[in-house]
Order: C-alpha cells, then structure tokens, then sequence
C-alpha cells in the first residue's frame, strides 16, 4: 500500500478474502459426523452456516462458537471489561437467530496470561448482564491461565439453541422480489477492530479523551463507563446489540400464527458482522441483493472512514454500517413485519430487496458490489 493510499482491513492485518480460504480448506478436510441420521446429534445439512444444527428427537439443536476479537485490546488498555461478556453473548446467539433457533444456554472460555481477581469479577458482571439480555442460562465454562501462549486475555464462548424440527429458517425458500428489512446495530459491535485500532494509531487519537464526533445516533444509547464527556473508548466499546429481542418474540409469534405474518414467510435471517454485506450471500446459492435505501451509519463510522482514507466499499466489506440484522420477508408481509419490529425496536426499516442477479450484492452506491463472501 502506497503512502497516499487510504487504510483497508488486510493493511491492518487481517485478510477476509485469505480467511475465507483457510475457513474453506479446514470444512473440505473435516469428516461427516458419524451418527446418523434420525438419531441424536446427527448432523443437519444447513446453508449458510450462521450455525450448525443436529438433530434431537422432534427438536432440532443448534451451536454456534465465536468470540469478541480485539476490540479486547481497547477493553485492555481502559481496564473497561463491562461490555465484553455481552460481545461475546451477542456474536453467538445472534447467528443462533439466523437459523429460527432460540437460544438457551451459553458457556464461555478465557484465556489469559496471568489471574486477575477485579477483571474476572468484571467479566462475571458482563457475562451475567449479557445472560439477561439473551435469555440464556451461564450452563458453565473454563478459564485457563496460558503465560508465554497468550500475551492478553482473550474470550469466547458456545450458545445452545432449539427449535422445532423442519422450521429451520434456511434462506431457500428466498424469493426475487423478497424486502430485506434492516434491523439497528448499536454502533461497530465486535468485527473490524484491527482496522479501528490501525486508524487509532495512524490518527495518534486518544480513546481516553472526548470523542472527535458527536456520538448521538436515533438507533442507540452509549454505555457509559466514565464521567465527564463521552470519550472515544467509551464509543468503541459500545457493546454489539442482542437480538433475541424481538427476533426470539417475532420467531416465535410466526410460528403459532399470532403474529405479523406466518413463519413460512420469514424466508431468510442474516446476521452482519465480519464480511459486512457480503453476508446475505451465504443465504442463497443463485439469488442476490440490492441495498437502495441504506441505513444511517453511526458517527464513529463516518471518523473510521474518513481518519483512515477508507473507500466505501472497504467500509461496507469490513463493519455492519448501521444495520445489524437483516430479515426478508415477501412484501406482501413486509409492511407487518416492520410494523411488528418498530414497536419492539425503534429505527428498523426497509434497505433493499431480494432480486435475481446473478448471486451478487449491489448497492444505491454503484462502487459497492460483492459477488462472494
């Protein structure tokens, strides 16, 4: 990258495209589970793969592993851990979500350098708000102490879902024509924080200072952890929004027909983290997307851009953008189902559609396009 080039999220030192490839290679090297089917725990084909799904009996289970990245790095330098829990809750049950599952429990895995009492209680405080946010029980988990293997805490955890068997929300049932209807992010969750904390040092900026930018958004409220200003670490470290509610209350409401629409006709959930919009491919194999009435970023996401010298189509490739869940629908419903969503959730609203492109997602700005994950 020459001087006069802006940042991007490989410059940073985090490859997508490279990812992408090394996550494919370790799947095609996996073997098929060697239960079978029709009994417990064998294994449900599912697109996608926003989590997997076994089967249990009439129910299906489902699981899902991730973990909160480097935004720990900024946590660490504030000694700020009371958002990390709910990070970490939020990246796994909200792609739980994405298959109609309802989340029930969560177990959780630091590791770290060295014990440290205060930060622990810290991350026990966050994990039992997260909990109450999710809806889950803290069914267990394990802290390893690992000097000269890990040199800063890290975190991650599993969410257990259920649901029904043969009501898994796959994305096949996807329709050209189907509204995609934008749910609000609470800012830049737990994805692209390489790229942040790049622009942070590029910038010379001070997380601990007020925040070069208003921090007011119609979509969310900063946690605060300090008094005085709003700093700039308190808005990165904002914690990613759970969207058991209203999805968990929508899913259920379709499927016992009480509410805006029947749950045959929730055809696709996506989840936008890391990959940005490029995650609404992996809900189909033939159709694509067009974004034409993108939601409002948040502010930090504007500085990131602007600090860093990022092109638009970086931006959208590497963070949400504002919107945090997308849900499509047919728009015979649609109206309804933003109806039922704004009364739980304000700022929700219709970005885009469904439409036979050619498998690819386009945008109101003609510089965004993605035609693989």
């Amino acid at each position: 990258m020459s001087e006069d080039e802006g940042l991007d999220y490989a410059s940073s030192g985090v490859d997508i495209d490279l990812e992408g490839a090394s996550v494919g290679a370790l799947v095609g090297a996996l073997s098929r589970s060697v239960r079978k089917s029709g009994t417990h725990g064998a294994p449900v084909d599912l697109p996608g793969g926003f989590g997997g799904l076994v089967e249990f009996g009439d129910n299906l289970l489902a699981l899902a592993t991730d973990g909160v990245g480097s935004k720990l790095q900024i946590a660490s330098k504030l000694n700020a851990w009371h958002g990390v829990g709910i990070d970490c809750m939020a990246m796994n049950v909200n792609d739980l979500l994405c298959v109609g599952a309802e989340p029930i429990a969560f177990v959780d895995y630091i590791a770290t350098p060295k014990p440290e009492p205060e930060v622990h209680a810290a991350l026990g405080a966050s994990l039992a708000e997260a909990c109450t946010r999710a809806r889950v029980t803290l069914a267990g988990g394990e802290t390893a102490s690992l000097p000269g293997i890990v040199t800063e805490l890290d975190m991650s955890g599993t969410a257990l879902g259920w649901l029904p068997k043969g009501e898994a929300i796959t994305g096949e049932n996807l329709q050209d024509g189907d509204v995609l209807i934008g749910l609000p992010s609470s800012g830049i969750h737990s994805n692209g924080f390489s790229l942040v904390r790049k622009v942070i040092e590029v910038s010379g900026a001070n997380i601990n200072e007020a925040a070069p930018f208003s921090a007011e958004h119609s979509s969310r409220i900063i946690e605060r952890f300090s008094e005085g200003e709003i700093t700039l670490g308190e808005v990165l470290l904002n914690p990613t929004r759970i969207y058991c509610d209203p999805l968990v209350d929508l899913i259920k409401a379709c499927r016992s027909n009480e509410g805006p629409c029947g749950i045959s006709d929730l055809h696709a959930i996506a989840h936008i983290t890391g990959g940005g919009l490029s995650n609404l491919l992996r809900l189909h194999d033939s159709l694509g997307y067009h974004i034409s009435n993108p939601m409002s970023p948040q502010p930090e996401f504007t500085w990131v851009q602007q600090t860093g010298g990022i092109s638009e189509r970086e931006m959208y490739r590497t963070f949400n953008m504002g919107v945090g869940m997308m849900v499509a629908t047919p728009a015979s419903t649609s109206q309804a189902v933003l109806n039922w969503l704004n009364g739980r959730l304000k700022g929700c609203q219709i970005v885009g559609e469904v439409v036979d492109n050619g498998h690819k997602v386009t945008h109101i700005n003609p510089e965004i396009v993605f035609e693989h994950y």
